[in-house]
């Protein structure tokens, strides 16, 4: 498994990351129902593969995906890099907002080290922007985690640029986790060029686009309280047909690298080599093996200007 390094003097992860959110089971944004046995044998299965760290959030299955996590990596914790967010809060009834308060902060952070059943985080994010509370309290708070030794790095996810430079003058912005795929590729714009300039790592997530860009994405097959049928318009139309179409374009191509159209969206995140690594979710250990052969994969000019042109 190859590596890169996050950031600016940042720590060395396996170019492809195994994204725990699915294996937290139903809630509000969940993937349907998870099996606590595969999914620890899915982490374990990614482990042997030499993925080296798992990105996960309190709020995947309201607090359960971290307990699966905690639960894979005893007796490893130390050979494993563990991700984790802060600022989406729940009530008693599972309804989730965001809140990224200095307080709020404090109190998910412990909570989080529990679950994990860990005395520290390897890189805690704020999840999404807080539009109420100044990313100042919020940063400010993030950073005296850092320098208190809960927390080893620290970074944020679906923020724009005006809120980078905000953070950066507090504290080094380590990593942003953007949303990015063929299909969404907003950060090339503005986004990637500020994070090379200012050595903040880029870890990508959906590089399958939750799954459209796998090659056998079937929306009959997904549960009915299945986020993407609840609450994405890219599972709709026309957005779904546009997304397909792509998908039977890139089949040709993938066959060339006797791959499959998933592996292929992963290869093509993976081709910038601004990106330090792609978080590629699994709930079975064989998803685990299909992912992990999407490393490695170099994908020819030729092709790379076929994939631009679909």
């Amino acid at each position: 498994m190859n590596t890169r390094q996050l950031g600016t003097n940042g720590p060395h992860l396996s170019e492809i990351g195994f994204g725990a959110w699915a294996i937290g089971g139903p809630w509000e944004y969940g993937w349907g129902p998870a099996n606590d046995h595969e999914s620890i044998a899915a982490i374990h299965r990614a482990l042997e593969f030499g993925i080296n760290w798992i990105d996960t959030a309190a709020v995947y299955g309201i607090g359960h995906s971290e307990e699966v996590v905690g639960k894979a990596v005893r007796g490893r914790r130390d050979k494993v890099f563990i991700a984790t967010k802060c600022s989406q809060v729940w009530d008693e009834q599972g309804n989730v907002r965001t809140h990224a308060g200095a307080i709020s902060i404090r109190h998910e952070v412990e909570a989080s080290l529990r679950r994990l059943q860990t005395e520290y985080i390897d890189l805690y994010q704020i999840h999404w922007p807080d539009r109420v509370t100044p990313v100042e309290e919020s940063w400010y708070a993030m950073a005296c985690l850092k320098d208190e030794g809960k927390v080893r790095c620290i970074g944020v996810c679906n923020f724009g640029v005006d809120l980078l430079e905000r953070c950066e003058r507090i504290a080094h912005v380590q990593s942003l986790q953007p949303i990015y795929n063929l299909l969404e590729r907003d950060i090339e714009q503005e986004i990637l060029p500020y994070c090379i300039t200012h050595g903040v790592g880029i870890v990508a997530y959906s590089p399958m686009q939750s799954g459209l860009l796998s090659g056998s994405f079937d929306m009959s097959k997904l549960a009915p309280d299945d986020w993407r049928i609840v609450h994405s318009d890219k599972f709709r139309e026309p957005k779904l047909s546009r997304g397909l179409k792509l998908v039977e374009a890139l089949r040709l191509i993938a066959r060339k690298y006797d791959a499959t159209v998933g592996q292929l969206a992963v290869a093509w995140v993976l081709m910038n080599r601004n990106v330090t690594s792609a978080i590629v979710g699994a709930r079975r250990p064989s998803q685990v093996e299909e992912n992990v052969r999407a490393v490695g994969m170099n994908i020819d000019p030729d092709d790379m200007a076929e994939i631009e042109q679909a």
